[in-house]
């Protein structure tokens, strides 16, 4: 395994950003960087052996600050929504800045996606590490977060997240790549078939908060129990699907236990025979077809992305859990260690 490092640009206060490319045995290679520990390429074989790099992405680090797609980054401290941009813990309550609509998004618009972390190469593989203090975003206590990728000779992507605290707080991380199994820039991904190891799903207000409890996928348009094309009920008429223009939902992972790896999701492009695997120990899975692509900042190679030319498969936490008692703990407390992997596993058909 090669690794390379690279100084890919400066911030306005001087702020150095690095590129690392990770290259196998096969020239299959990863691109990852500091602005948000984020994937910036994924360089892979299609059924011909031919390589296409298959996540959408920016050709400048500027690009990566502040977009609205969070392209290929780590949301945090909590991805996904937080209703009203409020919760209680131990009795007090806080407040963070409402950036979706009513609703706090990704960790507000200052969150761990649009911040510079410290990196270093380590053992084979890559470490990105971010300490947010107590207060920021409205969030409690200081936090040490360090996102791990690890690249294999089998073309699989390991991503480890850690996280530790000096106070209680509450904390979801998940990368947010965006796939294109034909290749970023390369038409839509509604012909993409998707299997979901989820036969149950979690339903939403209008403004994409949970009402509570998840319900069954069967005889939904939210059914990828057995693969099926993206784009076959993208248009049903059914009100989860109204609500977000497509699919941006999370679906319960079936048989998910804390701490063990489950099969969570399969994307397969049948026009390059690309599969992508994806395993993880979180509990659920946020699937976003990409639906509000359009007007994002102009992609690698000239590429103009719009609505629905990637899709978001982000292994997480559910949404609004600190809100919600029912849902898995989203709490971190001094002592405990937050520990959560996702592996995309690369491969043909």
């Amino acid at each position: 395994m090669e690794i390379r490092k690279e100084l890919w640009g400066k911030t306005a206060c001087g702020k150095e950003i690095y590129l690392y490319t990770l290259t196998n045995e096969k020239g299959a290679y990863v691109q990852l960087s500091n602005v948000g520990a984020g994937i910036v390429s994924a360089v892979v074989p299609d059924k011909d052996g031919n390589l296409a790099d298959v996540v959408l992405g920016y050709p400048v680090p500027e690009s990566y600050f502040g977009d609205g797609p969070c392209m290929g980054k780590i949301p945090g401290r909590y991805a996904n929504r937080v209703a009203l941009g409020k919760f209680t813990l131990d009795g007090a309550e806080y407040t963070l800045p409402v950036n979706n609509g009513p609703n706090h998004l990704h960790g507000g618009p200052e969150g761990f996606q649009n911040k510079v972390w410290e990196s270093r190469e380590n053992e084979g593989g890559v470490e990105f590490l971010y300490y947010s203090e107590d207060g920021e975003q409205g969030y409690p206590a200081a936090v040490k977060a360090v996102a791990r990728y690890d690249w294999s000779e089998d073309c699989e992507l390991r991503l480890t997240l850690t996280a530790e605290s000096d106070a209680p707080t509450v904390i979801n991380l998940t990368n947010h790549a965006y796939f294109n199994l034909n290749g970023e820039g390369n038409g839509n991904i509604l012909g993409h078939t998707l299997r979901l190891n989820c036969s149950e799903y979690l339903p939403t207000d209008a403004t994409q908060i949970p009402l509570g409890e998840s319900v069954p996928v069967a005889g939904t348009p939210m059914d990828f129990v057995t693969p099926k094309p993206i784009g076959q009920d993208i248009n049903a008429d059914f009100e989860a699907l109204k609500i977000g223009k497509g699919y941006d939902h999370c679906w319960v992972i079936d048989g998910a236990e804390p701490g063990q790896l489950q099969d969570c999701a399969e994307l397969y492009a049948p026009e390059s025979g690309r599969l992508l695997q994806i395993f993880t120990t979180q509990p659920g899975v946020q699937v976003y077809t990409g639906n509000w692509l359009s007007g994002c900042p102009e992609g690698k190679n000239g590429h103009i992305y719009e609505d629905y030319t990637g899709v978001a498969i982000e292994c997480q936490n559910y949404p609004d859990a600190p809100n919600k008692p029912e849902y898995p703990s989203s709490e971190l407390r001094p002592g405990e260690v937050y520990e959560q992997a996702i592996i995309f596993a690369f491969s043909v058909r």
